[in-house]
């Protein structure tokens, strides 16, 4: 019978001094040396936080550089274009990340005189700062004992304390953060919450854990009566959507059309080859004279790419479209288009699928001559 929250908390309490102890010494000795962790720039933990979520360290390391080498403060990300923003962020995914970094910025300027506030409650207001941003922001650059929950440390918690539930199960979440809120109350909040994140993530791992490694292996419940293995169940993975896309590649005298999409939905705020998405058996030639009207001039089909993305396969199909260089309003799916000097192109936010596509079928070298 699972563990009611009542016994879980009582355990923790009983547990806190020595299992904080032990992490904190732990870490000391055993943390992986990152950027991130070199600074007490609220700014700069912010950028690491937000950038690492769903994504790898090691994916995350030069993001993070180059992203505060060209915004090096509030005010630097908030005065900037959101596509130069969405540039520097190409391939790294999940753009809504870079978008609501980018309005974020822009509140802290108009409300906060360019400074990040050193209250969850002030830091929840902000584009993108749910629960978990704002534990970490609040706790690792201000030393609030602010709690945190993330993959890392659900699987942490629940093997140590024996917390059964799926990963959806708002009972289970409940009490996460009701033991997370209960241990991190002491000294260096922020160092601890890390702790736990880093022990996640190098030792009690999902599959395979070092347990024989673990500074907190004495206290684990789920050691102890062999659980370890069940604990956290995996979380159900969503059905994949196939993403099937009609892409116009229509460039002349060296320049090439591309189109901004609206900032909210898949690839949002992105720059692309103007596309339409494809039903099951829909005629490709149709979705692109939709898109054009009779102006445009629709060759055989050029390339077929396929990506897969987190949660879908996307295919692109391009097609040479021919059309006259004057543009009309763009189609009601982007703020705007223009023709775009191809040597220029790769410094606008685009898509990696795209921009592949695009170097396959037109490369830079391909196409010096000047624009008119």
């Amino acid at each position: 019978m699972p563990r009611s929250q009542d016994e879980i908390l009582a355990d923790a309490r009983s547990a806190r001094r020595a299992l904080r102890e032990a992490l904190l010494e732990w870490f000391d000795r055993n943390q992986r040396e990152l950027p991130w962790r070199e600074t007490k720039d609220p700014y700069a933990i912010w950028v690491s936080e937000v950038m690492l979520q769903q994504t790898q360290v090691d994916r995350v390391i030069p993001y993070y550089a180059r992203f505060l080498d060209t915004f090096p403060t509030v005010k630097a990300l908030a005065s900037a274009d959101l596509t130069d923003v969405l540039s520097v962020w190409r391939g790294l995914g999940y753009y809504s990340r870079a978008r609501n970094l980018h309005a974020a910025a822009s509140e802290l300027v108009l409300k906060f005189k360019g400074r990040l506030p050193e209250t969850v409650e002030e830091l929840r207001t902000l584009p993108g700062f749910g629960r978990y941003t704002a534990g970490a922001v609040a706790s690792i650059a201000f030393g609030i004992e602010a709690p945190l929950v993330d993959g890392n440390v659900a699987r942490v918690l629940s093997r140590l304390f024996e917390i059964d539930g799926a990963p959806s199960d708002k009972a289970r979440e409940a009490t996460l953060w009701s033991v997370a809120e209960l241990l991190v109350a002491g000294s260096r909040p922020g160092d601890f919450n890390q702790a736990l994140m880093e022990l996640g993530a190098t030792v009690c791992t999902p599959a395979n854990p070092s347990c024989l490694l673990c500074p907190v292996r004495k206290p684990c419940r789920a050691l102890a009566h062999g659980r370890v293995d069940e604990l956290p169940p995996p979380r159900k993975a969503p059905p994949r959507k196939r993403l099937e896309l009609a892409v116009a590649l229509s460039h002349r005298d060296g320049n090439v059309l591309l189109a901004r999409r609206a900032e909210k939905g898949l690839f949002g705020g992105l720059w692309e080859m103007p596309a339409l998405p494809l039903e099951p058996g829909a005629n490709p030639y149709a979705a692109l004279r939709k898109l054009f009207g009779k102006r445009a001039t629709i060759g055989p089909e050029m390339l077929v790419l396929e990506r897969t993305l987190t949660h879908r396969d996307l295919v692109l199909r391009l097609f040479p479209v021919a059309l006259p260089p004057r543009l009309k309003l763009p189609p009601e799916q982007y703020l705007e288009w223009k023709w775009v000097p191809r040597d220029e192109t790769k410094q606008l936010g685009m898509s990696s699928a795209m921009e592949s596509a695009l170097d396959e079928v037109l490369p830079p070298e391909a196409t010096r001559v000047k624009a008119r």
